[in-house]
């Protein structure tokens, strides 16, 4: 099938490109920086803006699915690409009507999650990450109350190992879910299998380490 990733040239975005490969889909990716990938008949880059609506149409003009995962890399300060891009494919949906999976990755911490971290965890989202999980969390509201086919998917803390497909997801909260680490690569796994079988329409997505 063919699946669009937006955000792809690291992290977990870069994983689910691979991923998606190895499962034989042709890959449309939309990032602002190259991706290191080797060449491959099956993968269209294009090189934009999450923010410009002419790059996301050209990104998602074949999408049979449609694939987020952006992010600030190292930077921690105040940014509103996540609601601006949310905002932006909320609009293009409603002048197009894109009946097709979104499966949007932000972090086990954003929304009410946050209710459901660690003391330490919730130390650090406060003093470190707060004011990216703040629009993280305002995507998510902004996407949560269109008529998007979505999923939103709030991994733990990130690591970077193999493959293992061994992984516990949770589509509902509750006292003690316990969350925590989880490898790109897995996380990556999940994407590419809720694109082909969406099967989690419309759940907020906690997964970790088993």
């Amino acid at each position: 099938m063919n699946i669009t990733i937006i955000g792809a040239s690291g992290g977990i975005g870069l994983e689910t490109v691979k991923r998606g490969l190895n499962r034989n889909h042709s890959i449309t990716t939309l990032s602002r920086s190259k991706i290191d990938i080797e060449e491959n008949k099956s993968l269209k880059i294009i090189i934009g803006d999450a923010t410009n609506k002419t790059d996301i149409l050209k990104s998602i003009e074949q999408a049979e699915a449609i694939i987020v995962t952006l992010g600030t890399s190292k930077n921690m300060k105040t940014t509103s690409l996540f609601s601006d891009f949310a905002k932006l494919i909320v609009e293009i949906h409603s002048e197009n009507k894109i009946d097709v999976p979104f499966i949007f990755v932000t972090g086990f911490g954003a929304g009410e999650s946050k209710n459901y971290v660690s003391w330490l965890v919730k130390m650090f989202l406060k003093y470190i990450l707060n004011d990216v999980y703040a629009d993280k969390t305002k995507m998510e509201e902004i996407i949560t109350e269109s008529d998007l086919n979505w999923t939103v998917v709030r991994p733990g803390r990130l690591f970077d190992k193999e493959l293992t497909e061994q992984y516990r997801v949770e589509n509902t909260l509750f006292k003690g879910i316990n969350i925590g680490g989880i490898n790109r690569a897995d996380v990556a796994d999940f994407l590419i299998k809720q694109s082909e079988n969406q099967t989690e329409v419309k759940k907020y997505i906690g997964i970790s380490e088993k």
